[in-house]
């Protein structure tokens, strides 16, 4: 059976189709007013935007969904979770002023705004999903504590995740920095050219498997477990992963991860997607390049498989842009996303995301 989608595109002359009164039609042509219920304490899942990035989804456009929200007798917070790899989101102290910082208050996104994984990322919930990758995944506290949630993901191309929408929102997104890292499961590299010598890694590597002289010169990976804490305390970046390694594992694990985000709320979980400002790149990123398709709209379903499988559809029939980071693949119907990043898989997500039960790729595309 397919799953409904619903799209509002870009254009609009007058007051009644501009953008925020097209997302308050998109919240009831989805039905959204039956997964938030009276009393519901409802996490709006978004991303801030590393700081240096423009390309998130801009607060004014989360609060007709806010108010939706509100209108409903529930209340509603802006919520994400605290980065593995360090920059201005790896505390919750950082990540409020990122936020701020990128108009996310309650004057302007119509809610506040409440990191889910805590002051240092270690606020979660073991969730049981019993999957290949995982039989329990580590969920943010505060995510797993809401009575309903919207999914409001910013749609662009990733590397290696071949896109960014609602499945690696969930997946990656609510996930704090040991569950993230968790789905990433590599190993740390090091550059002993940016080393300090700190010694933050070696000192509370929970495994002992890093060894510091004057610089970094080892890691045993006998050892390590691939947690990432090393990357996230080392102020010079100078351990990262190699995110080229086993990127079908990689996706795998994170849509298991999206799924153990949903567990305990089924049917009450909704999600948009902007196709809007379409790069090629996470909002992780302290950059925005130059979109690579025009924008496209808006999508609004109850079916995080569904409205990604339609997004990347919609993103691969638009005719590529000049002066992008797109080097190949511009004709529409050709693959985009393979266009600006040739290593990716992005159709993964959404195949192995209907494999486990968490959506269906089959769609039907209604405009409102």
């Amino acid at each position: 059976m397919k799953s409904n989608v619903y799209f509002a595109g870009v254009r609009s002359r007058s007051f009644q189709d501009n953008k925020q009164n097209r997302i308050e039609r998109l919240f009831d042509a989805a039905s959204l007013d039956e997964v938030v219920k009276k009393g519901d304490l409802t996490a709006i899942k978004i991303h801030f935007g590393e700081r240096g990035n423009d390309s998130y989804v801009n607060p004014v456009l989360i609060r007709p969904i806010a108010e939706k929200i509100r209108a409903l007798g529930a209340k509603p917070f802006l919520t994400d979770t605290n980065t593995l790899y360090g920059g201005s989101r790896a505390n919750a102290v950082d990540h409020l002023q990122a936020a701020a910082e990128h108009g996310f208050a309650p004057t302007v996104a119509g809610a506040p705004v409440i990191i889910a994984d805590g002051l240092q990322g270690d606020n979660f919930r073991e969730v049981l999903i019993d999957r290949k990758h995982f039989r329990h995944v580590k969920i943010a506290g505060e995510i797993a504590s809401a009575n309903s949630m919207i999914v409001v993901s910013h749609f662009k191309a990733h590397l290696p995740a071949g896109f960014g929408g609602a499945i690696k929102n969930l997946g990656m997104g609510c996930a704090p920095a040991l569950g993230k890292a968790e789905q990433h499961s590599a190993r740390p590299i090091f550059n002993v050219e940016l080393c300090s010598g700190c010694r933050s890694c070696m000192d509370n590597c929970p495994s002992r498997a890093v060894t510091v002289k004057k610089r970094i010169s080892a890691v045993d990976y006998n050892l390590c477990t691939g947690c990432g804490k090393c990357l996230r305390l080392c102020p010079t970046h100078a351990l990262d992963f190699d995110w080229f390694v086993e990127v079908p594992p990689f996706m795998e694990r994170m849509t298991e991860y999206a799924l153990g985000a949903i567990k305990g709320k089924e049917g009450r979980v909704g999600f948009f997607n902007f196709l809007l400002n379409i790069t090629p790149d996470c909002d992780c990123v302290p950059w925005s390049d130059a979109s690579f398709v025009p924008d496209i709209g808006i999508l609004a379903s109850e079916d995080p498989v569904a409205i990604d499988q339609a997004s990347y559809d919609l993103v691969n029939l638009q005719m590529g842009l000049a002066n992008s980071l797109l080097h190949k693949n511009h004709e529409p119907g050709a693959d985009k996303f393979l266009g600006v990043w040739e290593s990716t898989l992005g159709n993964i997500q959404v195949d192995y995301g209907e494999k486990i039960g968490l959506g269906n790729r089959e769609y039907r595309l209604i405009e409102i």
